[in-house]
């Protein structure tokens, strides 16, 4: 583990269905300051992108684009795979996201580090995007 890395600690998201989707994103930000989620219209496989035009409105309520019928908790640790994280939103609440990485002022889709950790992701956005002294 990197000098950057936190050790491993349980975060959650709160996923209510009268939630706006951009609850959730400010919510995990506050978690992770280098990294986003966007949510699609579809879900996509491991290590493949999504065309943007299928990126859903983040003003949207959660029942508005899922078909569950309860909302709950989505557990995870800086530790946890990108990959991990986008199949839990898509298996216990039906959302398909994808994970952005902050590099200098664009983000970035992270399909080809899907393996890396959240923790690793962020580390990697804040170097990117952190002036040099």
């Amino acid at each position: 583990m990197s000098p950057k890395t936190k050790a491993p600690n349980s975060l959650h998201l709160y996923i209510d269905l009268n939630s706006r989707l951009s609850e959730i994103q400010k919510e995990f930000s506050t978690h992770f300051p280098f990294l986003k989620i966007e949510f699609f219209k579809v879900p996509h496989k491991i290590g493949q992108g999504l065309i943007k035009d299928l990126i859903i409105n983040s003003n949207k309520l959660v029942k508005d684009c899922s078909t569950i019928k309860k909302g709950g908790v989505i557990e995870f640790t800086t530790v946890t795979p990108v990959s991990d994280l986008e199949t839990k939103f898509f298996k216990d609440f039906k959302l398909s996201v994808q994970v952005f990485r902050k590099a200098g002022s664009i983000w970035l889709e992270t399909t080809a580090t899907d393996s890396w950790t959240l923790a690793q992701q962020n580390d990697e956005g804040a170097e990117f995007s952190t002036p040099s002294k």
